[in-house]
């Protein structure tokens, strides 16, 4: 379609038309097909990694370089984290079922995460990404993501803390491997719950996490073990936190009855960050996270060369295409978190907002 036909086309034709054609673009450069050969040498190598970390384990033995190795166990079990989340958006296999059952079992067996858990509360944040009162990565929780929660948070040691939480956020990340574990028992034991396999999931689970601890405390003094077990879950909790956070956090937060089209609500509020190969393998591909966004069942490997076609197509459109660098980034959600409160009282005073406006 032409930029004159567009011009004529009604608003919501044109909007349409916008996602489509990037869609044909990406399509026909071959992006969207599986890239199962790099998946399966994914796997392979973290697997080894894995059970590497766990030989040098008991080799060592009673020794606190154990530590060294309970950080980079917490790096590899975040890559597994990785894996089932490309898995569970279908971007390894054809075969629904066989994605559905490689996230159970890499997220299950060797990162003790419930993949039925994440899928659906994982779906909600991509169908409206921040999106007020639906997005669950912006509700109601120990950090105050929108104007509203803080404005219920103003009084004793939640109003001190809310004015501290950018700082404190990284920090508290380090529990968040804790609380990814405890919820993802929850949800496997709710009994209400229509999720397939949800026992399975539940025994994958919990065998991963109890047979963990039983090892440290079978193997090491219980120092050591306590010790072992609080880093591990530390820097799992961190480097995937980190990874996520960046994405969304201190974009423009998008009213509940506010109507976007699937190209501006995707990429208006998504941040891409510059980096390298270490910076993809770190982030699990996270950094493109436009890209994600856009197309989610792209393979991972695929989306640093969508992203120039992504932005080209954004820039030529008038859509605005964030990315920054990794620190940058940080920073904007730092300072974003800690004066939240100050800011967007009125949800439609943003750069979203007033560019719809325009």
């Amino acid at each position: 379609m032409t930029q004159e036909a567009r011009v004529d086309a009604s608003p919501n034709e044109r909007y349409v038309s916008l996602f489509s054609e990037l869609l044909k673009d990406v399509r026909g450069q071959g992006l969207l097909e599986r890239e199962q050969v790099y998946y399966w040498m994914q796997i392979g190598v973290h697997v080894a990694a894995f059970f590497a970390i766990w030989a040098g384990f008991f080799l060592l033995g009673n020794s606190w370089f154990q530590l060294i190795l309970a950080a980079a166990l917490g790096i590899i079990v975040t890559q597994f984290g990785f894996l089932g989340h490309d898995a569970a958006h279908r971007q390894m296999f054809k075969s629904a079922k066989w994605n559905s059952w490689t996230a159970r079992v890499l997220a299950g067996a060797f990162a003790g995460l419930s993949f039925a858990w994440w899928r659906g509360k994982h779906n909600m944040h991509h169908k409206g990404p921040n999106v007020e009162g639906y997005d669950p990565d912006i509700g109601p929780g120990a950090i105050a993501f929108t104007p509203g929660i803080v404005a219920q948070r103003t009084e004793g040691f939640a109003g001190w803390f809310v004015k501290r939480q950018g700082w404190l956020f990284f920090p508290l990340l380090t529990l968040e491997g804790l609380n990814l574990h405890a919820e993802s028992i929850r949800a496997a034991r709710d009994k209400e719950s229509a999720q397939p396999w949800r026992r399975v999931e539940l025994f994958l689970v919990v065998a991963r996490l109890t047979s963990f601890v039983a090892i440290l405390l079978l193997f090491l003094p219980l120092g050591k073990a306590v010790a072992f077990f609080a880093i591990q879950m530390a820097v799992f909790g961190f480097c995937l936190g980190a990874s996520f956070a960046p994405a969304h956090k201190g974009m423009p937060i998008v009213p509940p009855d506010m109507k976007l089209d699937f190209l501006r609500r995707q990429v208006m509020v998504s941040r891409n960050v510059r980096g390298n190969p270490l910076t993809d393998w770190a982030m699990g591909g996270l950094n493109y996270q436009i890209e994600h966004h856009l197309f989610p069942s792209m393979p991972r490997c695929n989306l640093k060369k969508a992203r120039p076609i992504v932005r080209s197509y954004c820039e030529r459109e008038g859509v605005d295409y964030m990315e920054v660098g990794l620190f940058h980034s940080y920073a904007i959600v730092v300072d974003y978190l800690n004066n939240v409160g100050l800011r967007a009282r009125d949800p439609f005073d943003c750069p979203l907002a007033a560019q719809l406006r325009g």
